[in-house]
């Protein structure tokens, strides 16, 4: 297993003397969050070398709270005097802000006193050499492809970053990880009938990665694969969303069940906590604690103790997402689901979330499917959380008795979300690519706009 930098020691030391000059300037409570971060990046483009993009930044946040008022500032600048300025703007500011009944510090009994290794850290640095020599890689395989004609770009980049968080009622501590990711993006046709795709690796580990060769190949058989859509005359019809489309499902959620939508009233699953919201066998969890997981973290934004939720089970909405404040607004306790950034309160946020795989395969799906759409992209943003209501644009292929048989375009996918996720099917087919996963979906009864 992975270990902390040393460096987290003197973040947390530094953060440690900014909370306790709050408390003494007057403060009733404070917390301070600091992120370390670095990054390289590049990118690669039809045998040459493109860009190459180096980054390293420090960011500091502080709350302060006077009552119930409080205030967030931020900086990027550490040194003594800036952080004595920054502290008095934030004395100045809390004492302005109206009250807010819900803020504070996460209960003491809720703090994280034991901070799990998630081995989320890999201590090797790439050299742009590396880098390039992977997309180029990638971009070698994806133009073998058979009828790929040209690429938009290839690229790896390599990340690391720093957390510490310290809290006026007794939280200190601190993780570290990294990111390695790699893409290839390629457009095969030509003229006026040309499509692209793309497809890429994720990993915290660079050992973890799929292989350049792998991905670039993937890149160039989905573009491939949509030459020459069709359209299709507007009906209803079973709707299957291939696996790195269905995640979305899972997005739209959360955001239903986050506690700030909630306890707004501006949800429309507000009334449904104990009840059916999903059809029956459809479970979902929420994993912070997966090792070397994309969204992995051993604490929340508050200092407090995370742990896997079963958010949903058989189709029973068991829990909403909440942090401390919208917990409170809801008469409930944290669910220790806190984000935080530098310049704003924290609020809820899932880590690893997931879908449990069904019980049939994806060709199971399909074979019974006589006339269907079989999505691999999604455009657009069209959903409204307050009814639900669903509608986005979306391309992929034709489905006819249980085979795909031709690529499709400018679609447009309706329903309520209400409905969708009562008649949700998931293949067994789930696997771990994104920081939210789910299976290859079903979801009968969707209105699919066309010609």
């Amino acid at each position: 297993m992975s270990q902390l930098p040393a460096d987290t020691a003197n973040d947390l030391d530094l953060l440690s003397e900014l909370v306790a000059k709050a408390k003494r300037a007057g403060a009733e409570a404070a917390d301070a969050v600091l992120f370390n971060s670095a990054s390289l990046e590049v990118s690669y483009r039809l045998g040459a070398r493109e860009d190459l993009e180096r980054s390293e930044s420090k960011d500091l946040g502080l709350r302060i709270f006077l009552g119930q008022k409080q205030a967030i500032v931020s900086s990027t600048d550490i040194s003594p005097v800036s952080l004595e300025e920054l502290l008095q703007r934030g004395l100045a500011m809390a004492a302005a802000m109206p009250d807010d009944p819900y803020c504070g510090l996460a209960e003491t009994d809720r703090l994280c006193r034991d901070i799990p290794d998630l081995d989320l850290y890999d201590d090797q640095e790439p050299t742009p050499e590396v880098l390039y020599d992977m997309a180029a890689e990638a971009e070698t395989a994806a133009l073998a492809v058979e009828g790929v004609s040209n690429s938009e770009s290839a690229g790896a980049s390599w990340g690391s970053s720093r957390i510490a968080l310290v809290t006026s009622n007794g939280f200190s501590g601190g993780y570290a990880s990294s990111s390695h990711s790699l893409f290839a993006s390629v457009i095969a046709g030509e003229g006026t009938k040309m499509e692209r795709d793309y497809d890429f690796t994720s990993a915290h580990h660079a050992a973890d990665l799929a292989k350049a060769a792998v991905v670039g190949t993937a890149a160039g058989e989905r573009a491939l694969g949509r030459l020459n859509p069709r359209k299709v005359e507007s009906q209803k019809i079973p709707v299957i969303f291939d696996p790195r489309v269905a995640h979305s499902m899972l997005g739209h959620f959360t955001s239903a069940v986050s506690g700030i939508s909630v306890a707004r009233g501006t949800s429309f699953l507000k009334s449904s906590l104990g009840k059916k919201v999903f059809a029956d066998g459809i479970s979902i969890v929420d994993d912070p604690h997966r090792p070397r997981g994309l969204a992995s973290k051993p604490f929340d934004g508050e200092g407090v103790a995370n742990r896997e939720w079963l958010l949903v089970d058989n189709g029973e909405l068991m829990t909403w997402i909440m942090d401390s404040a919208s917990a409170r607004q809801l008469g409930l306790a944290t669910t220790g689901h806190a984000s935080r950034g530098t310049s704003g309160p924290p609020s809820p946020s899932t880590t690893n979330l997931y879908m449990q795989p069904g019980a049939c395969s994806r060709e199971e799906l399909l074979a019974g499917v006589a006339t269907g759409l079989y999505v691999s992209e999604l455009i657009g943003f069209g959903v409204n959380g307050v009814t639900g209501d669903y509608s986005r644009g979306a391309s992929g292929f034709w489905i006819e008795n249980g085979a795909l048989t031709h690529p499709v375009s400018e679609l447009t996918i309706a329903g309520n979300l209400k409905d969708m996720f009562l008649n949700i099917t998931p293949a067994d087919d789930l696997t771990f690519r994104y920081g939210s996963n789910a299976p290859t979906l079903r979801i009968d009864g969707l209105m699919v706009a066309g010609t």
